[in-house]
């Protein structure tokens, strides 16, 4: 039995017309909400699961690296705040916010994502497309720290697409 089409009005489509910032921040925010609604309803074993043998990915890790991936780009390139330590990876752990899932709690896993949404959204406030960050010995633009961050939601969020397909049959959202 196919499980009914995903929609949820937290999710607006962005607007056809409006300005750079309010385009590149209305996307972002789009892909942001369209993760957590893939992760919706399901058990945590469920959110665990790696239905593909071969891959580790699982919905509940796509949300822990995806959390790691705003604090490195808003905190610590952007901010230049090399001491904002990595909240899920592990030098030492190969993929390590996708495993070890075992004792991970999924709550408190998206509540920091959720802060960093938060710490991500002050980083970038009052600071123009153009201003920027360092990354490696590298200047990069708040611009292109966007279009990145919209480019990795999507890439995974197409990754949670098919997860959660695997897992109960809801496709679309």
């Amino acid at each position: 039995m196919k499980v009914p089409h995903l929609v949820d009005s937290r999710r607006p489509e962005p607007p056809f017309l409006n300005n750079e910032r309010e385009m590149l921040e209305s996307w972002l925010e789009y892909h942001r909400i369209t993760l957590v609604i893939k992760c919706e309803g399901l058990s945590d074993n469920e959110l665990r699961r790696r239905p593909v043998p071969t891959s580790v990915l699982s919905l509940h890790g796509l949300v822990r690296h995806v959390t790691d991936a705003e604090r490195n780009w808003f905190r610590r390139c952007l901010l230049r705040d090399n001491a904002a330590p990595s909240v899920f990876v592990d030098a030492e752990v190969e993929g390590s916010p996708f495993v070890p899932l075992g004792t991970a709690d999924f709550t408190s896993d998206l509540a920091s994502l959720e802060a960093e949404w938060t710490a991500s959204r002050a980083a970038a406030a009052g600071k123009t497309l153009e201003h920027t960050g360092l990354r490696d010995g590298q200047e990069v633009s708040l611009r292109w720290i966007y279009l990145h961050m919209i480019e990795e939601y999507a890439r995974h969020n197409g990754h949670a697409d098919l997860i959660r397909e695997m897992i109960d049959g809801a496709v679309g959202c």
